[in-house]
Parts: structure tokens; sequence; C-alpha cells
């Protein structure tokens, strides 16, 4: 059995072998391992993407093998996927990422997505089901989170909490986007942290028969929370920038392109990952009882600037910093949030309006991390949604 890779070549021309992999190029078409569907669920296409990252339906992808030499252990993971005895992943997900899930299983041959009964009884508490429960024993088994409301937390972390139970090789939890805790300020006694709150909880998983569970998050927001985390869960955080950098490569003003800072804490987590592009820092000061946005840093004369946050709600500052730019000569200016948010369709500020496209946004780039936002925006210019599918299929083979 080999890895199908979309692009294998990828890691070749980076000097990693690849060798056993072979392309595959159909992201709309079910996984086959000799001539047979591999998950029967399959047989409904995802809407079909093309190798190395070239866009459909509003979506670009950065496929698996480039997710992989993009890591730091570029080398080493490569040669995760090349070993015979690679993992071989059952994936189950949450209802809000089907979508995604099937992404991911398309990235590779050795994942294999597998379902949930998501019901409830007549007073409203979950009933839920794991079909072929038997069937996974012995297996690495991941499941796909999403903490979007309170509402869907409960059965979520009840699975999360028997699938280690069920004599399974090792468990890790992908949570594309832990909200919990983003609009929170611990500024006064009284006020209570709910992502500690929420992390404690994750910490408590049951341990599998392979040891805690890996928790793998994308692009958290406050990075103490990453402390939050007891010694009982593995973390690993993950990022979405290695998608926009793939993106930003493509684009025909790709050796113009600067990257801004909406403030100092964004430059503060992100500046190392540019570490080849000129950069720009936007800083917040205070005039009477307004927040004023300016440059505090860089040159945006004559130049593509693109602004880099992990999440955009309703986009404010992103607007403020949009009018800075420009006022200090910038020709184009676009954003990349990893998060895009935008509670009551505060992304409809951003959409191009007719006659005035030299005031706008020439991108905004999101991740399909929130994917209630990926089915409002996709298609509609300026937005571009980048797949963290690739990502996410790279650290399951971790």
């Amino acid at each position: 059995m080999t890895l199908q890779w979309k692009n294998p070549s990828f890691c070749a021309s980076r000097g990693f072998s690849g060798g056993s992999s072979t392309a595959s190029r159909s992201l709309g078409l079910p996984i086959r391992i000799g001539g047979k569907a591999r998950v029967s669920e399959m047989e409904r296409e995802i809407p079909a993407a093309v190798a190395a990252g070239e866009p459909a339906l509003g979506m670009h992808t950065l496929p698996m093998a480039a997710a992989l030499a993009a890591s730091p252990a570029a080398e080493l993971a490569c040669n995760l996927l090349d070993r015979p005895n690679r993992k071989e992943v059952k994936l189950f997900y949450c209802s809000e990422y089907e979508d995604l899930a099937r992404r991911i299983a398309a990235e590779t041959d050795s994942i294999e997505l597998k379902s949930i009964r998501w019901n409830t009884f007549e007073d409203g508490f979950p009933n839920l089901f794991v079909p072929n429960a038997h069937g996974i024993r012995g297996q690495h088994v991941a499941f796909l989170a999403s903490f979007s409301s309170p509402a869907v937390i409960f059965e979520q972390l009840s699975v999360i909490y028997a699938l280690p139970r069920m004599f399974i090789a090792s468990f890790t939890v992908v949570v594309p986007f832990f909200p919990t805790g983003t609009s929170e300020r611990m500024e006064d006694e009284g006020d209570i942290a709910t992502a500690f709150t929420l992390a404690r909880i994750l910490s408590n998983i049951p341990i599998s028969r392979g040891g805690p569970t890996s928790l793998v998050i994308f692009d958290i927001h406050a990075l103490q929370e990453r402390f939050y985390f007891g010694d009982s869960v593995l973390p690993c955080f993950e990022s979405g920038i290695p998608l926009l950098k793939h993106r930003l490569h493509q684009l025909p003003d790709s050796t113009n392109v600067t990257i801004a800072f909406p403030d100092e804490g964004a430059w503060k987590r992100f500046n190392k990952q540019f570490e080849h592009f000129p950069t720009i820092i936007c800083t917040k000061v205070r005039d009477g009882n307004k927040r004023i946005v300016r440059l505090k840093e860089g040159e945006a004369a004559g130049r593509h600037v693109v602004i880099v946050d992990d999440l955009v709600r309703s986009g404010g500052t992103l607007k403020e910093c949009q009018k800075v730019l420009q006022a200090n000569g910038a020709t184009k200016v676009s954003a990349y949030a990893t998060h895009g948010v935008f509670p009551q369709q505060t992304w409809e500020r951003f959409l191009h309006a007719a006659g005035e496209s030299e005031k706008e946004f020439s991108h905004f780039w999101i991740t399909d991390s929130c994917p209630e936002t990926v089915k409002e925006v996709i298609g509609k210019p300026p937005f571009e949604v980048l797949t963290l599918a690739g990502s996410i299929a790279a650290a399951l083979h971790i």
C-alpha cells in the first residue's frame, strides 16, 4: 500500500526521497486501495480541488507533502510517511467539520473516515453511538473537534472521553480553533478564565493503551494558554502561516510583498515565520477616548502589504491598519487571519464594492477552521479559503 500525495515531488524537490509515494490529484474521488473504495462515505464527492494549491471554488490547498516539508523536522516527517509501518489513522469528526474531515482523508490513503451517530433523547441530552466499536481496537484513532459553541462542547467531550477506553493504540484530538477565552481579559478579581477550565477538562482525557492523548491546536489566541494544559495530555501547537506563505509565493507580485502586524503582540508571535519578508509593525495609541492605529516601524510605499493576525472578529483594527498603510503609500493591502470568526456576519464589511476596488482589500485569506464562516464567504472577493486539511493530515502522522 502506498501513500497517495497530491504533490509527491514536493519533498523530492527539497532533497527528500519520497520514493514510495504516488500522486493523487483528484480530491473529489473516493480514496481507493486495491480498486475498492476505502470508505463508502467518501462516495459523496468533495468539491474538486487540484494539486499544488491551484484554486477550486475559492479554496486553496497546501498538499500534505508540502505541509510536511514546511515543518521544522521536514526530513524526519517525510521519512515517517515513507516507512513501511507508518500510522493508519481512523478519523472521527463532529458534524460541523464533516467537509474538512473529507478533505483530510482525501490527502492520503492512510487516513480512514469513521462516523458517529449524533442524536438526542427527548429531554435534549445527547444520544451518541460509535458504530463497530470493536473494529477500532488496536488502531490509531483521532477526533476532529469543534468547540465553536457551548451547546456542542458537552456532546463532543462525551465522545472524546469514550474513544480512549475502546482499547485503541493511540488517540489524537484535533481542535483547529480553540475559541474559549479569546475575548477574556483577566483584569479584575472575580474574572474567570474559561480557557483554563476547558484546558483542564481536556487535560483529563483518559489515557489510551498508547499513552497520553495528543492535542493538536492551530494558532491558539493567547500564547499563555499553552501552559494551561496538564501533564496528562501532549499539546501540539501548529500554525496556519505555512499555508499563507505557500499562497504568497503564487502571487504575480510575490517579490513585492511586505508583511504587516496590527500590533506588537502579533509581531511577537509571528515575526520569526516571516524572516525572509520585509515587515511593518503597527501600534495602537490612545487619543482621549479613542484608540488610533499608527505605523510604528517599516516602509509601506510601493509595496503589496499583507496584514497578518491569528483571528478576526469585527475587523475594525484591520480596517484602521489598511487606512494607515494606504496613507503611507502601499499600492495594495491584503489580510490574513487563521480564524475568521466574524460574528453577526461582520465579514460583509470587507466585500468589494462596485467601483471602489482600489480602496478595498486585494485579498483576504482565512482558513477553514471556522466552517460556518467558510460557507458564507467562499467565492466572494476578496475572500479566499486556505484549507488546513494537508497540515492536519501531516500532524496525524507525527
